[in-house]
């Protein structure tokens, strides 16, 4: 085997890709809101967490939306009884889902609901994948954007503030 050299810049970004991934992207599957914190208390960059938290969001969005309906039938299967499972009818969407779609839960998603939750509402509004996907991709980002950018200057802000008040 040979001696490998990594370079420092090359080592400093594989330790920033990992810390994005394990802190940063993995959280935001479950909740949105944990990737800007995750990221801050990590120290990454605001641009390596914005990307980490959307690609997190976008992982749950994606498996849902894909494998969802498998997953969720599956489920039933379980916990239903074999002579039941024929007579159950479809649950009605309710009126705030039919009012405001796909649109409104995208928007609501990353601040209100879960990446699972609100992928899982999507699929029961509409069953267009591709459209389901880009409302969310769009959602993750301009959310993700909004909620770090807080995070990160709003830290900041806070933190000059105490100082500021401690001097006094």
């Amino acid at each position: 085997l040979r001696n490998v050299r990594v370079n420092c810049s090359q080592h400093d970004m594989i330790e920033e890709l990992l810390k994005a991934f394990s802190l940063v992207l993995l959280p935001s599957t479950i909740k949105f809101i944990f990737g800007p914190f995750a990221g801050k208390a990590a120290g990454l960059h605001i641009l390596t967490t914005m990307v980490a938290t959307s690609a997190g969001m976008m992982t749950s969005v994606l498996a849902f939306t894909y494998f969802g309906e498998f997953m969720r039938s599956k489920i039933l299967a379980y916990f239903r009884n074999r002579n039941s499972s024929e007579n159950v009818k479809k649950r009605e969407v309710p009126t705030a889902l039919k009012k405001y779609g796909l649109v409104g839960i995208s928007f609501l998603t990353p601040i209100i609901l879960t990446p699972i939750g609100g992928t899982i509402l999507a699929v029961s509004v509409t069953p267009k994948k591709g459209k389901i996907l880009l409302y969310m991709l769009v959602s993750a980002c301009v959310w993700s954007a909004i909620i770090t950018a807080a995070v990160y200057f709003g830290y900041d802000a806070i933190i000059v503030l105490i100082k500021k008040i401690q001097l006094l």
